[in-house]
């Protein structure tokens, strides 16, 4: 970490205190951890939480928006009054952030510096910033407060200290979450557009999913995120299963110009005389092929699953695959159902209990190449997928994280 310049975050509260920015900085604060930069978090409450674990954490109770004598405050200014303990807690408060903002070599400030929440605390940045104290400075903006923000219809406050709300300062790098925001901040700041950045906020894919570490290790080292399509054949290796014509669709899906990623979850099954030999076929067909990145074994990277564990791929996953040749019954169809995911399969009993119009039925005369085509309309014509897909390729916070806020630190 000593090559990596320290980072201060600063906020009015942090985790367990609930609220939108609060996990926001709780996944920047991660994510910077996680990249190798030391991490500083000044908070007026909370920090105590798991998932901060890792940051210094710093708390100011008069940086809190909910302090005794903050409250008073905004109660006095609400009604047009500036009374001696603004300049008492301002004071307070720059006494107490001055010698740690001098440790720190970045600060991002999360909402403060556009919001009423705290304007002490606002002012005393205002006066660090003056000081030089704090020289490279990330305003981050998710919301502004309606009484300087022109498009709010809420009437106007102006003078001290409202006006610093509405004050552009060329040191400090702005930021906004969205182009909404980014418009409305240009407007309160008086500044043009394109001196704000846009960065929006991500998902958390393995708390959404519910991935433990086995199924976080399956989704970076299969790169699963970044995949057009997930096919999932949660399935033991057999004859029985096809899992060739699976190889073949997969195949003809990256052939069109997809991105497939294919996982087989099961082993060779331990029970059929000649399931090794046609393992060791279908590693020569994905050779063949030339999916050694798209079809993936789960076997071969001796990982082991419990029913858990191939839940979390069917929630990961975008399409059950199940063209077998026969089965007894193919449980697969019901599960893959029961998680909203699309099902192709051949007409395996499960297929007759809920009807051939439930499934993408592969009939047993159909090329792969077919398949492939119907399962790119599918893609297509889905909106749940499109959305699923744009979101894990671009909005998980690792990707927020490596396009856009890991570019601005190292720039800063």
């Amino acid at each position: 970490m000593k090559n990596k310049p320290r980072v201060a975050i600063l906020h009015y509260t942090a985790l367990p205190i609930v609220g939108g920015v609060e996990n926001v900085i709780a996944n920047h604060t991660r994510l910077l951890l996680e990249a190798g930069y030391p991490v500083t978090l000044l908070t007026g409450r909370g920090g105590e939480d798991r998932q901060l674990t890792g940051a210094r954490v710093i708390v100011i109770p008069e940086m809190d928006s909910e302090h005794p004598e903050n409250l008073r405050i905004a109660r006095a200014l609400a009604a047009g009054h500036m009374t001696a303990e603004f300049a008492t807690l301002q004071a307070q408060i720059e006494k107490r952030l001055a010698p740690v903002l001098a440790e720190q070599d970045i600060l991002i400030v999360h909402n403060v510096l556009n919001f009423h929440f705290n304007l002490p605390l606002t002012a005393a940045l205002h006066r660090l910033l003056d000081r030089g104290a704090a020289l490279r400075s990330v305003a981050w903006c998710h919301d502004i407060s309606r009484y300087v923000n022109p498009s709010s219809g809420a009437a106007p406050r102006s003078g001290f200290p409202w006006d610093l709300l509405r004050a552009y300062r060329h040191e400090i790098t702005y930021v906004a979450v969205s182009a909404p925001r980014q418009r409305a901040l240009a407007e309160t700041l008086g500044s043009p557009e394109d001196c704000i950045r846009v960065i929006p906020n991500g998902v958390a894919t393995e708390s959404l999913w519910g991935l433990d570490g086995l199924g976080q290790r399956v989704v970076e080292e299969c790169d699963l995120l970044s995949a057009d399509l997930i096919l999932l054949m949660p399935i033991r290796i057999t004859r029985a299963k096809n899992i060739e014509f699976a190889l073949r669709v997969t195949a003809a899906l990256k052939a069109s110009g997809v991105r497939p990623r294919l996982l087989v979850i099961g082993p060779p099954d331990p029970h059929v005389p000649d399931t090794q030999a046609y393992f060791r076929e279908l590693l020569a067909l994905r050779g063949e092929l030339g999916l050694d990145d798209e079809a993936v074994f789960l076997h071969e990277k001796k990982l082991s699953f419990d029913f858990a564990a191939v839940a979390e791929l069917y929630r990961v996953c975008d399409i059950v695959l199940m063209p077998s040749h026969r089965e007894g019954f193919g449980l697969p169809v019901l599960e893959g159902g029961l998680l909203g995911k699309a099902v192709f399969a051949s007409p395996v009993p499960a297929v007759d209990q809920v009807g051939a119009e439930s499934v993408h039925l592969i009939a047993p005369d159909e090329s792969a190449d077919h398949v492939a085509a119907r399962m790119c309309e599918w893609a297509k014509q889905n909106a749940e997928h499109r959305l699923r897909r744009q979101v894990r390729q671009k909005f998980t916070w690792h990707a927020v994280f490596a396009r856009k806020i890991q570019p601005l630190i190292q720039e800063l």
